[in-house]
């Protein structure tokens, strides 16, 4: 079990750190090299408006791969996405830029971004079942959220990466420096390919195998059989993705362009939260095999529209301490509750052979909205509201609102805590 965990986690922390590496970029550099225009708020939107060509690529990509998934297998799925992703990473370091070819760059830097989408939009599903599924069932919130932490570690190796280039001037930061990262990935698709290609297929899709159970079109059967699930999967997924991405993406955008913070501190401030979640997100996954899936998510809600305001007050302060406390609070709290649950809870709403397609649906369908078209809007509402973030905070309590309803009408799915009721 700790092998089948280790080799999950690995994966899913290349994958999520060569799909976040690209936000970091779009907020501080993108939008000069490959978008060059004479008002920059345009151009930011513009770069930032193409980190959600890879939001909207991940459902493209769920769809695609998890037919796949629980037709052929998790496993093999886990392997074409990594490979799939390592590749789209490497090209963006190595593109000319606007000024080099024209509106060819930014052109294939779109192209990159939704190969990058497609294979993360397949990746989630199969790398959180190979934990799920393995898992006693009593355990299965806990060894599902080890899974979940490898968008921390990805989201903290990525910050960390682009922290440690802060001795670059700004112009060697622009040049060469900002690529760094990206092709750094080669080397870790390596290793995670390694890792992979080391683990057994899950018993539950064997199961379906032995028991002729596989559909012939497990996508269009899930949606057929089970669109509630799905709209409540769709529910419990848009508050924690929107809310991580508005501060690690937007957040990141505000505090270093219209406060004018330093860019290493704003950085230094997501790694220590993404940092935090290594604990909360674990911490809650477990709790959740314990109190039940519901109650901990709805802990989570009602964490998010509490900290709403208090965040970007405290960024807004441009104090360093509190900055600094504001990020970590309101990852590890406002995100990492909720985020902890999300592997277990969404899988159990599904049988065995159609788990692939129902929990990547669920959780993918969410993320050109939340992931992609939110954060777009809080540098949109901050930029015509002359800089105030309270229609920002507006815009949180009222996607957070719709994830507690979505939630309240979910059946719960521990084992445990069916029991005890």
């Amino acid at each position: 079990m700790r092998t089948v965990v280790a080799a999950s986690a690995i994966g899913t922390t290349i994958e999520w750190y060569d799909f976040l590496i690209y936000g970091t970029a779009a907020s501080l550099v993108l939008n000069k090299l490959y978008f060059p225009t004479h008002d920059p708020l345009v151009g930011k939107l513009l770069a930032i408006g193409t980190i959600g060509v890879g939001f909207f690529a991940r459902p493209i990509g769920a769809i695609i791969l998890s037919h796949f998934g629980d037709r052929l297998g998790r496993k093999s799925m886990l392997i074409l996405t990594l490979v799939s992703m390592g590749l789209a990473t490497t090209v963006i370091g190595l593109l000319p830029t606007y000024a080099s070819i024209g509106v060819a760059a930014p052109i294939l830097l779109v192209a990159c971004r939704l190969v990058q989408g497609i294979a993360v939009g397949g990746e989630w599903g199969g790398a959180v079942l190979m934990a799920v599924e393995h898992a006693p069932p009593h355990q299965r919130g806990l060894f599902g959220s080890v899974v979940q932490v490898g968008f921390p570690l990805g989201l903290a190796l990525g910050t960390a990466s682009f922290f440690s280039l802060g001795h670059l001037t700004d112009a060697q930061f622009a040049a060469w420096g900002w690529r760094l990262p990206f092709l750094a990935s080669a080397v870790l698709v390596i290793i995670g390919l390694f890792i992979r290609l080391r683990v057994e297929e899950t018993p539950d899709f064997k199961r379906v195998v032995t028991e002729a159970k596989i559909a012939r079109f497990p996508v269009l059967e899930t949606i057929r059989r089970h669109p509630k699930d799905l709209l409540i999967g769709l529910g419990a997924r848009i508050t924690e993705i929107s809310w991580i991405y508005v501060i690690t993406i937007f957040g990141l955008s505000y505090a270093v362009t219209n406060l004018g913070l330093s860019r290493n501190l704003v950085l230094g401030a997501i790694a220590l939260g993404a940092a935090g979640e290594l604990i909360t997100i674990p911490l809650f996954g477990h709790l959740s095999d314990r109190l039940g899936r519901r109650t901990i998510y709805l802990l989570g809600c009602v964490a998010a529209i509490c900290l709403a305001f208090p965040i970007f007050w405290a960024i807004g302060t441009r104090d360093s301490t509190i900055v600094v406390l504001a990020f970590v609070v309101g990852m590890s709290v406002g995100h990492g509750i909720m985020y902890g649950v999300q592997a277990s809870f969404l899988s159990e709403m599904f049988p065995s052979h159609l788990r692939y397609s129902g929990a990547s649906l669920g959780y993918q369908i969410a993320a050109p909205i939340g992931g992609g078209l939110v954060p777009l809007a809080a540098a949109a509402l901050v930029g015509t509201s002359h800089g105030t973030t309270w229609p920002v905070s507006i815009l949180m309590i009222v996607i957070a609102a719709i994830t507690f309803l979505a939630v309240l009408a979910a059946k719960e799915t521990a084992p445990m805590a069916k029991k005890s009721r």
